[in-house]
């Protein structure tokens, strides 16, 4: 991987629809996952920073941006999209560079961003009010109308899906966003800022302020200028966030942890499930908050579906981004701790499977071995907390009302899924399972740019994605209107 494919100075905010020098002139180094070097150095962005940001987004609000139909930002959107299939190739490497996936995976995730492009550029002119039956002698209806200035503060795992499903949704809306990418890994981010400047995104109607959660994060979620905030990541600073804005009363979407289960009866199509079981706890290293950590079998199938999850366990890969393998280094050596730590933590119970780090991974590289633990008791915290690592625990239940409540047995609730051929029990269970997603048969539907996203529990509130991500984005307002 080449830093030749950083076409823009990441040492850069982009703020007003130009590049800035960060107001005190730091820079942070931004490392590489793969092998520890230093990739480059990117803007330590901080108040200051903040708040030129959001005052060149209050400005745009009062611009062209304000006065563009709906169609036409939609049509500004879909010239994003374009720009990033045009760029997708560039975007994956960089994005694996960044954040240590592989490249496969990187590609996927460039494509989404088109797609969510695509998706809010079509929907803008689409969501619609309503007329109420009212009193004699009145028309009332609604309208949906932007909050203003957005705040987006995003995490380090999937830096452009989570910029599709928010700033995408945003902007369709009509507001103005301050961008707030991981200090850890924000290239992308930085580039999608650019590609919007050459689709012709009016000036300061998308600003990026790189810099340090506790600086850059913290100044922009606290911001009396920012009327919305949206943030993805940890429970921990999900709670900070959702206090500092409630000293402004904003409204605050929080898309946190999860420790999401997957449900396997004796009924089920293991054929179907196995490479969903697998992958959907590995994929990107497991650093996903809708990771399927938690395997619940029914005790008739529980030896089949450990052995042959165990096998494709032997069979993964780890190694660096570019090298294209099953799965990439973590982000850092704090998150390798982390990961590790929890894998001390299961040195009683019986580990099913390990995959391999290849020979050839470089000494430098924050690799991990991807670990399955077999017959985890629900209690442990191997199958309570959020890891955030390529680790997943198989548990046994006899019945359906043991498997739920194994399944809702924890603080979380953001994704599950129900493995079975019985469509009562499917239904039953979609229902009864506490989580934001419920997959029938399948897990994560293709990634769903279309479908609501978010959970309940300390996997936070509010919805991303689809038309839903349009209503967290707008305010209402009522107009009744006296005519006789």
């Amino acid at each position: 991987m080449s830093t030749e494919d950083i076409w823009f100075d990441p040492s850069l905010c982009f703020i007003g629809g130009a590049w800035v020098d960060p107001v005190a002139g730091q820079t942070l180094d931004l490392g590489n996952p793969s092998d520890g070097t230093v990739i480059c150095q990117i803007a330590r962005g901080g108040q200051e920073d903040v708040d030129h940001a959001v005052a060149a987004a209050e400005e745009a609000l009062h611009g062209p941006w304000a006065r563009m139909t709906a169609p036409e930002r939609g049509r500004i959107l879909a010239k994003i999209g374009q720009l990033v299939l045009d760029n997708a190739d560039t975007l994956a490497r960089l994005e694996a560079m960044d954040v240590g996936k592989p490249l496969k995976q990187a590609k996927a995730d460039a494509l989404a961003l088109a797609r969510y492009m695509e998706f809010y550029g079509g929907a803008a002119d689409k969501l619609h009010g309503h007329t109420i039956p009212y009193l004699d002698g009145y028309t009332v209806y609604t309208l949906r109308e932007p909050h203003g200035v957005t705040g987006h503060i995003i995490p380090w795992n999937y830096p452009m899906q989570i910029i599709g499903r928010s700033v995408g949704a945003a902007l369709a809306m009509g507001n103005a966003a301050v961008l707030k990418p991981a200090e850890e890994a924000c290239l992308t981010a930085l580039a999608f800022a650019d590609l919007a400047r050459q689709a012709g995104l009016p000036e300061g109607v998308l600003n990026v302020v790189p810099g340090l959660g506790a600086e850059a994060g913290a100044a922009l979620s606290a911001h009396a200028g920012v009327n919305h905030v949206s943030f993805t990541g940890s429970v921990g600073v999900g709670k900070l966030i959702q206090r500092q804005a409630s000293e402004n009363i904003v409204p605050v979407t929080l898309e946190l942890g999860g420790k999401s289960p997957q449900l396997v009866f004796d009924d089920a199509d293991i054929d179907a499930a196995l490479p969903f079981l697998v992958n959907a706890g590995v994929q990107n290293a497991g650093q996903t908050c809708s990771a399927s950590s938690r395997i619940l079998v029914q005790r008739g199938v529980f030896d089949e579906v450990l052995d042959r999850m165990a096998a494709r366990y032997g069979d993964l890969q780890v190694g660096p981004a570019m090298a294209d393998l099953d799965v990439g280094p973590l982000i850092s050596a704090r998150q390798k701790d982390i990961v590790e730590g929890f894998i001390a933590q299961g040195a009683s119970l019986e580990k099913a499977a390990q995959g391999q780090v290849v020979t050839d991974a470089p000494d430098g590289g924050h690799y991990v071995a991807p670990t399955l633990f077999a017959g985890v008791s629900p209690g442990h915290v191997l199958a309570q907390e959020e890891i955030f690592g390529p680790v997943q625990v198989v548990i046994p239940f006899d019945d359906e009302a043991e498997a739920l409540s194994i399944a809702n047995g924890t603080q979380f609730g953001l994704v599950a899924s129900v493995w079975s051929r019985e469509g009562a029990r499917q239904m039953r269970l979609a229902k009864a399972l506490r989580a934001g997603q419920v997959f029938l048969n399948n897990y994560g539907a293709g990634g769903g740019v279309e479908l609501p996203f978010g959970g309940t529990g300390l996997s936070g509130h509010g919805r991303e994605k689809g038309f839903e991500a349009l209503y967290g984005f707008s305010t209402l307002k009522t107009v009744a209107a006296l005519h006789g």
